[in-house]
């Protein structure tokens, strides 16, 4: 198997994310500052602790006369050369209580810092997966599935480990390389200069590396992605994978998303090991400088070894920090890479209803919580296409009084489903009009004209929770009485195979429902949708799976339900819509007939030629005795 291609450097992350990372953190921003506060004691109280030693070297130990005045008035403060002479535990006590001192500081700041990440990922993966279930169905179907999953998780964990470590360690490498220079300057303005004579050189070669390295973090965070979908995918589809021997394919095509994601992380390696080996070397040589200039200088007298004592422990205490700092700027270009993809999706479009129209809206929702009777629906000339593609629906136009049954009969693709979409409010018609109840249909907010629909899919999501959880998912009251849930599963047939369980209602079915039967699911899924008590019940082929009896069945009893909702049929099976009081055969998109059943098999079309075709499997007198029973 070749190597996947290399792919193309992405842009590196603009300046408006880091607009976003502070976006983010707004509400810790209180929070950073006490843990930047606590930073910059523990700095002081760290480089506070050598300046001990060095003036006992220079005041107690040498000559006084040619100690610096920082030396001096930290002897003074000890009580004096004669007194630190005779109580050696001083300076001691001092260098641990400053070392105590820096410690805590250190822990209020990861405590603090590590609090405020956590918060910020937690309202992060909320504000994400809250984002993700306003999408449009339009965005849905061009992001892969996988990748929103990599973005919730993977993303936001790599945002909260810069909040918790790399944006405090930045902090904390600039301050340890400030912080000291004042005193350094006091001491030995030479030395102070030869100290810090390779950090710009060092910041400069970050931030060139930080340009080259950005883009590849990006490219590595999508061929993550790329590979997350892939499993994603794969897992959802095992079944289907297994019975028709595709695992092998399946591992191969897995093997060009490893491999590219093999190929991003192993050119982050390349450049990382160049930028520690020349990083490396330059602290190495910056610290030459100060041993050697030093020893020339204390050689010649004009310096003191308390002084050159401190030096070296001071550009040891930073130097290396600044290393660091060169490596957290560098992988904060990850951190950029994750935040521009999680803002991505937290500016994505939501779905949103005019404002405008919320009273009317309300309104709806208070005159249908009242009746009892279904939805009356016109199309008008609808006219539809997806981003893109060609038109799927094209001047589609009925009238679907309420309480009646609509069939709609088409070969695959002719876009039968996409009237339900276009009903749904999934998506938007790119012509014509829908009303409902005389209402235009882009006037009722989304969320009433669902909440009032029963949808039932050919192949029907449950989830992996008990029966009684599954049948009241889409009951919007906190609890339903027995006496609803049980006359939705009768209605369905589906009430005596339930009781058949050794835990009844309580039963717990597999991940999606697959501990069942395909019959199974799609009564369970028709009984779910009952128990709403929806003015529109919506069966998209939702009666593929079971046996025409069973069909037959279920057709009778929802006849019979006394609140009878507007119904709209999808089916293949032409025993289930003889009874519809509305029939469209769609073909190609537009509407190539449309009658009854009475009527539609007396007219030569793909009805009729369905009809004969059906009945020859089956006994036309058993399908009418049936359909009439």
């Amino acid at each position: 198997m070749s190597a996947a291609p290399s792919p193309t450097p992405l842009t590196p992350p603009p300046l408006a994310t880091l607009r976003t990372v502070l976006a983010l953190s707004r509400a810790e921003h209180h929070r950073f500052a006490i843990a930047a506060g606590a930073l910059f004691l523990g700095a002081i109280f760290l480089y506070l602790v050598p300046l001990v030693p060095q003036a006992i070297f220079d005041v107690v130990i040498g000559d006084e006369s040619k100690a610096s005045t920082i030396s001096q008035r930290v002897v003074a403060f000890l009580g004096g050369a004669a007194t630190v002479r005779e109580s050696l535990w001083r300076p001691a006590l001092l260098m641990g209580a400053l070392a105590v001192l820096a410690a805590l500081a250190v822990h209020v700041k990861t405590r603090i810092a590590m609090g405020a990440a956590e918060r910020i990922a937690r309202q992060t993966r909320d504000r994400m997966y809250d984002r993700v279930q306003r999408l449009p169905v339009s965005t849905l179907d061009r992001i892969p599935s996988g990748d929103l999953i990599q973005r919730c998780t993977s993303d936001i964990e790599t945002t909260r480990n810069f909040f918790a470590g790399q944006a405090p360690e930045i902090i904390r490498a600039v301050l340890m390389l400030v912080i000291p220079l004042p005193i350094m300057a006091m001491l030995d303005w030479r030395m102070a200069i030869a100290s810090i004579v390779c950090v710009p050189v060092m910041l400069i070669y970050t931030a060139v590396n930080f340009r080259r390295m950005g883009p590849y973090f990006g490219v590595k965070e999508t061929t993550e992605a790329s590979m997350t979908a892939n499993v994603t995918e794969n897992l959802t589809g095992i079944r289907t994978v297994r019975a028709f021997g595709r695992a092998e394919f399946e591992m191969r095509r897995f093997e060009v998303t490893s491999g590219a994601y093999r190929d991003a992380d192993a050119k982050l390696f390349r450049l990382f090991a160049s930028f520690w080996s020349t990083s490396d070397l330059l602290c190495f040589a910056q610290q030459v400088i100060v041993v050697g200039l030093g020893a020339w200088f204390l050689s010649n007298g004009s310096l003191e070894l308390g002084a050159y004592f401190y030096f070296l422990t001071v550009v040891s205490m930073f130097i290396w920090p600044v290393r660091m700092l060169g490596r957290m700027v560098v992988e904060s270009g990850k951190a950029l890479a994750a935040v521009a993809r999680l803002d991505e999706i937290l500016k994505e479009q939501e779905e949103r209803d005019l404002d405008a129209n919320t009273l009317r809206s309300a309104l709806v929702g208070e005159s249908t919580q009242k009746s009892s009777h279904g939805m009356h629906i016109v199309f008008d000339r609808v006219s539809f296409a997806y981003s893109g593609g060609p038109r799927v629906l094209d001047d589609i136009s009925f009238v679907l009084p309420a309480g009646k049954t609509l069939a709609l009969i088409g070969p695959s693709g002719a876009g039968k489903s996409t009237i339900v979409q276009l009903l749904l409010r999934f998506y938007e018609p790119n012509s014509g009009s829908i009303t409902v109840d005389g209402i235009p249909l882009a006037q009722i907010a989304r969320a009433t004209i669902r909440s009032q629909s029963g949808v039932v899919l050919q192949q029907p999501f449950l989830y992996s929770k008990q029966l009684r959880e599954n049948l009241l998912a889409g009951v919007r009251v906190a609890s339903a009485h027995d006496g609803a849930l049980e006359s939705a599963t009768a209605t369905a047939c589906i009430h005596e195979t339930i009781l058949g369980f050794p835990e009844g209602y309580e039963t717990v079915v597999g991940e999606k429902g697959l501990t069942l039967s395909g019959g199974q699911r799609q009564r369970v899924a028709i009984a779910r949708a009952l128990v709403q008590a929806p003015r529109l019940l919506v069966l998209d082929d939702a009666l593929s799976a079971v046996d025409m009896h069973t069909e037959t069945a279920i057709l009778a009893s929802l006849r019979a339900r006394q609140h009878f909702p507007t119904r709209i049929l999808v089916a293949h099976r032409l025993s289930a819509v003889v009874d519809a009081d509305l029939i469209l055969v769609i073909v190609d998109g537009r509407i190539a007939q449309r009658g009854t059943h009475a009527t539609l098999t007396k007219e030569p079309g793909l009805y009729q030629t369905l009809w004969e075709i059906q009945t020859e499997v089956a006994d036309p007198d058993a399908i009418e005795e049936e359909v009439s029973a």
